[in-house]
């Protein structure tokens, strides 16, 4: 019957207003509705956590250097997809990521799974000159992330901090050691003992620029790209059924 009668819709500007008013609302709420109820729709699934400071200031700068604007970090459950990163992304994964970073394009490969896929000294000599590692990268250099030290204060006030205002579980304790955590992860001979009660016994400690001298930017980004993807054991994970998520 609507088909027959299409014609009246399209001539009539009010009636395709209400039509066009009523088909977005539909689908606002179908969108919307699921978010208040989030805590039941999202699996809690084993070994996710919030990113440890050093971790998080490298989220940072992967926001900062507009890097999601070239890598996306969700990976679809497509076969070709699963072959070629890794199991399809979890809604879990996301879970403390404010923004999330999935993206909309891949200009260059999904990062979603890249931790532990590479070396630290290939991340950091990819950041440095792209085309040394990757010849086709099109990817512009971030040698400058070497030089710049990574700001205590910036990273408790305007990362961990936010974070606790946006729902991420961050405790006054993780906030008052903030600054000893973040150096300790970078620092394999100091006492991780503190960092890894706070964060998981999982967490990778070293050194990841290569210059134990301090702790710059490019030491956060690798640590944040070595840890994406790595949290989840898919050997032993196995998805809820529908009923139990209820």
């Amino acid at each position: 019957m609507l088909f027959k009668n299409h014609g009246i819709i399209e001539r009539n500007s009010m009636i395709l207003l209400i039509g066009i008013l009523l088909v977005v609302s539909i689908g606002g709420i179908v969108q919307i509705a699921p978010l208040f109820r989030i805590e039941q729709t999202i699996e809690k699934v084993e070994g996710v956590r919030p990113y440890t400071p050093l971790e998080l200031a490298g989220r940072g700068v992967y926001i900062r250097e507009g890097c999601y604007t070239c890598h996306s970090q969700m990976i679809r459950p497509l076969r070709d997809e699963i072959e070629r990163y890794g199991h399809y992304s979890l809604a879990a994964e996301s879970m403390y990521d404010h923004p999330f970073q999935w993206g909309s394009k891949r200009t260059g490969p999904d990062l979603a799974r890249v931790g532990a896929k590479y070396s630290d000294a290939w991340h950091v000599q990819h950041l440095i000159n792209p085309r040394s590692v990757v010849p086709e990268s099109i990817m512009p250099p971030y040698a400058f992330l070497e030089g710049r030290e990574i700001g205590i204060k910036d990273v408790v006030d305007k990362h961990i901090v936010a974070q606790t205002r946006v729902g991420v579980p961050y405790t006054q304790a993780d906030i008052d050691n903030a600054k000893t955590d973040l150096m300790a992860q970078a620092d394999p001979n100091a006492d991780s003992e503190g960092l890894q009660a706070r964060y998981g016994g999982k967490v990778t400690v070293r050194d990841f620029d290569g210059d134990p001298s301090k702790v710059t930017e490019m030491d956060a980004l690798v640590a944040y790209l070595q840890v994406l993807g790595t949290m989840v054991d898919f050997k032993t994970y196995e998805p809820k059924k529908a009923e139990n998520l209820r």
